[in-house]
Formats: structure tokens, C-alpha cells, sequence
């Protein structure tokens, strides 16, 4: 079952191969004219002052770009299919697994990107991936609702300041120091959160904007309609009137 409005886009081996043909093409392209430009235009300048500066450059930029064009024409279907396809998540493609994320180098951002990695981290780094992204899903949809903060950090530290237990988001005033001890688990969540927030769609809660784990059961989860269940999460949609029974 899809979202609304939801339409998951679909490349085949054709176009794949299409890319990496197209991407291959366009590396000699570059290398031809970057010979060219040398010999033409440098190469006589340099040669006056430095014959063999000139050669080493040369052959160090040629090897650069034989280099980058055999990766694309190594690269696996999978890895050209996600780049032909944009940052459109697919299960089919295992967009939600580890895999996916050891090609992605190790990431950093500001402050929007720091709030959303803690609150994975605290709140869903004992969780699979597919998982982590559905708790960044509850908060992005936070933010796009005119209910709550119109900032990541705002939604996350929302009620913090009104004492132990009245936040939104237990770890922010628990009374407990957060202290970020597992190396690789933050690098995962912080990779999770940068996809997160560049995803145009996010499909696996269907717009949920509540979720708790399945050992509690909070008063409001009887009137929110739930969504879907992903690990060890909950995930439910506040509907626009509440019923007070």
C-alpha cells in the first residue's frame, strides 16, 4: 500500500546501462578535450619552463580521469539504478539496509541535521535502518504541520523546558546526560538523518506524526488512527478532530 498520491519511479537494465554508457562517453569526451586543451594551449607554456612538469601533470590528470571512468563502468546495477532514479526511496532497490548506507561516506552538517541525528540516535539507534528512518519520518511530518514547530530542533526539544517527563521526546528531559558512546551507530543515524532530509517523499509511515514502542501504551493511542508498525514502533496519524470519548 502507497501514500496518495505516491509514485515510486522505475528504471530498467536498459536505462541503466543507457547511464553508465552515457557517463563512460562523456568521460572521454573530457579526457579528449583536456589533451587537446593541453597541447594547444598550456602545453607550449609549460614546456618553455618545465618539459617534464608539464608531462607529469598531464599524465596525472589522464590517469585521474581513466579512473573515475573505469568506476562508472565497474559500478553494479544497483548503485546506477539509485543514480539514475534520485534520491527516491524503493525497498525493492534496499534503499532501508545497511548496504545502502556503507556506500555513503561518513557525514557531518549544521544544526538541523545534529538535532535529527541525536533524536535517532537516543530514540532509535537499537532499531533496523528501515526502522530509524521511520522515527526521522515523525519528526519531518512535525515539522511540516502547522501543530507543531516549524524546525527540526524545535520539534525535538518541544515541552523540554516544563520540567522531567512534559516533553514530546523523553531523552531531552529524562534527567539524564546524553553522552554519544557508539561510534558507529552515530555515523549510521547521522546518515540516515541526511538522507531523511533530502528524501522528496517519505512513504513507510504514511504521514504519521505520533509513534511509541510496543511495551508502553499512551492514552492518545486509542484515538489516533494507527499507520503502520515497523520493528518495535507504533507509528499513528493525529486526524484533524480528536474525539473526547
Amino acid at each position: 500500500m502507497r501514500p496518495a498520491g505516491w509514485t515510486e519511479r522505475r528504471f530498467t537494465s536498459k536505462s541503466t546501462d543507457y547511464l553508465r554508457a552515457w557517463s563512460s562517453q562523456g568521460l572521454k569526451y573530457v579526457d579528449t578535450m583536456l589533451k587537446l586543451f593541453f597541447r594547444l594551449a598550456l602545453l607550449p607554456v609549460l614546456f618553455a619552463a618545465n618539459t617534464a612538469g608539464a608531462s607529469t601533470l598531464e599524465e596525472r590528470l589522464r590517469d585521474l580521469f581513466t579512473t573515475h571512468k573505469e568506476a562508472i563502468v565497474d559500478a553494479s546495477d544497483f548503485g546506477m539504478n539509485r543514480l539514475s532514479r534520485g534520491l527516491q526511496p524503493s525497498e525493492e532497490d534496499g534503499f532501508y539496509t545497511k548496504e545502502y548506507l556503507k556506500e555513503i561516506p561518513v557525514v557531518d552538517g549544521g544544526k538541523e541535521w545534529r538535532c535529527l541525528s541525536e533524536a535517532l540516535y537516543f530514540e532509535a539507534r537499537g532499531e533496523t535502518v528501515k526502522g530509524q528512518f521511520a522515527v526521522a519520518e515523525v519528526i519531518l511530518n512535525r515539522v511540516d504541520s502547522a501543530r507543531f514547530p516549524d524546525t527540526i530542533c524545535g520539534v525535538i526539544n518541544q515541552g523540554s523546558g516544563r520540567g522531567k517527563f512534559n516533553c514530546q521526546f523523553t531523552y531531552t528531559c529524562d534527567g539524564k546526560l546524553e553522552v554519544i558512546t557508539e561510534e558507529r551507530a552515530w555515523e549510521t543515524v547521522g546518515k540516515v538523518a541526511r538522507l531523511s532530509m533530502q528524501l522528496e517523499e517519505r512513504p513507510l509511515t504514511f504521514g504519521a506524526t505520533y509513534y511509541h514502542t510496543n511495551y508502553v501504551n499512551p492514552s492518545w493511542a486509542s484515538k489516533f488512527p494507527r499507520t503502520a508498525t515497523i520493528g518495535v514502533h507504533y507509528f499513528y496519524k493525529q486526524p484533524d478532530q480528536v474525539s473526547t470519548r
